[in-house]
């Protein structure tokens, strides 16, 4: 009896169904340039309103003013996007990946909430059917990072001054691939379309982009709880170095929580510590597990984590299997879930999964070092190329060892039934 009824026309629907439907047909270009802006200004206000708090809980903001600490919140936010910074003669050049992930974190939620805004744009399934292509994601993406990227050029424009040269260029640089990659993939998964993409892509494939993102996950945990570990093992030094900065105790929290910001980047230098490539602390220094080279350091607690000087014991030169041994327990794990009993999927899926999150962590490593200061401090890194190297080799091999050894076990468990 119901198909007899007539049809209910929009005054019948509910006002949150009609809200919704207005939501979803705003115009492209304002949505997805707005958003843009949005996830730009997004960062920046938590980061001057986070500087703002840590000014005013050192001497009740009795140096400087309100307008300083706001303009050190935008030099933070821009050096998020690889700007650097000239002050007082030093090029900074490190970036802390702790405020890349706070950017990131702001792109893919507005990229999320603009493709979602824009899902019923495009052509429908007929339209689709007939050959038309959606430009829907593309175009919404384009507009996204033009929206974003002349924020930040807007931003680095008003916060550079003669005795803080801030490289707006490179800033602007930055600015476009991180909206492109991260806020694009935030549209495209937003609006739908990429599960749809992800359905024309064989298997084999996906399972090997999920090894690759699950290896790198579990290695960077693995990295953490070394890096954690040797910061345990000389915490009086750590101590006594906060002791020796004379910090009152709202300044040794806000000092602290800014320490918070290069943790990300200490992991990734104690992945190239495992890897055996190790890293550098100053010009002509060298932490690996072959030997450590040091030099007069700053007074900074978390180095409190590097190993002595001198000659390492000798059982660091198995480290280097750590990271092998990782990459084979991972893709066994996927593979549980992903079962195959052919051997070339097996060991493609593992082979292709361990050199892709060698490939990743390679891109951290030159993401993660850089100049801190004048002088020795212009070579704070990993050496990233040998770490890229020697990530995708044992992770490639470790790969291919496990997803052949969860082979085997899966073909033998089919036989037995």
């Amino acid at each position: 009896m119901t198909s007899l009824l007539p049809h209910l026309g929009p005054q019948a629907r509910g006002s949150e169904e009609i809200m919704a439907d207005l939501r979803h047909r705003r115009p492209l270009v304002l949505v997805a340039t707005l958003g843009g802006v949005l996830a730009a200004l997004g960062a920046l206000v938590v980061l001057c309103a986070l500087v703002l708090v840590g000014w005013f809980l050192t001497d009740s903001g009795s140096h400087g003013t309100p307008g300083d600490a706001v303009q050190i919140g935008s030099v933070a936010w821009l050096v998020a996007h690889g700007s650097g910074v000239h002050a007082s003669g030093s090029l900074i050049t490190m970036v802390p990946l702790g405020l890349v992930g706070l950017v990131g974190c702001s792109l893919w939620r507005s990229g999320v909430r603009v493709g979602d805004a824009i899902s019923d744009h495009g052509p429908d399934a007929d339209r689709l059917a007939d050959g038309e292509r959606d430009w829907t994601v593309p175009i919404g993406a384009g507009l996204f990072t033009v929206g974003y990227a002349l924020t930040v050029t807007i931003v680095g424009t008003l916060t550079s001054t003669t005795a803080l040269g801030i490289d707006v260029a490179g800033a602007t640089m930055w600015a476009v691939v991180l909206a492109a990659v991260v806020g694009g993939l935030g549209i495209s998964v937003g609006s739908g379309r990429a599960a749809i993409w992800a359905m024309a892509v064989p298997g084999t494939i996906r399972v090997a982009a999920l090894i690759a993102w699950k290896v790198v996950l579990t290695w960077l945990a693995v990295c953490t709880v070394a890096v954690v570990a040797a910061l345990l093992l000389d915490f009086s030094t750590a101590a006594n170095l906060m002791d020796q900065l004379g910090t009152s105790g709202s300044q040794g929290l806000v000092y602290v929580l800014a320490m918070l910001l290069i943790v990300p980047n200490a992991v990734i230098f104690g992945g190239a510590f495992l890897l055996g490539p190790g890293f550098t602390v100053g010009t002509g220094t060298l932490v690996a597990p072959s030997g450590v080279v040091l030099g007069p350091l700053p007074m900074v607690p978390l180095l409190a984590a590097l190993p002595d000087a001198g000659p390492q014991p000798a059982w660091m030169a198995w480290l280097v299997l750590v990271p092998a041994l990782v990459a084979a327990a991972v893709v066994a794990r996927v593979q549980r879930q992903h079962p195959t009993t052919v051997w070339t999927e097996g060991l493609i899926r593992g082979l292709a999964g361990g050199v892709g999150a060698g490939l990743l962590f390679g891109i951290l490593a030159h993401w993660s070092g850089g100049a801190v200061g004048p002088g020795r401090m212009v070579a704070v890194a990993p050496h990233a190329m040998d770490a890229t190297v020697k990530a995708v080799t044992t992770m490639g091999i470790g790969g291919m060892v496990g997803g052949l050894a969860m082979t085997w076990w899966q073909r033998r468990a089919a036989s037995a039934r």
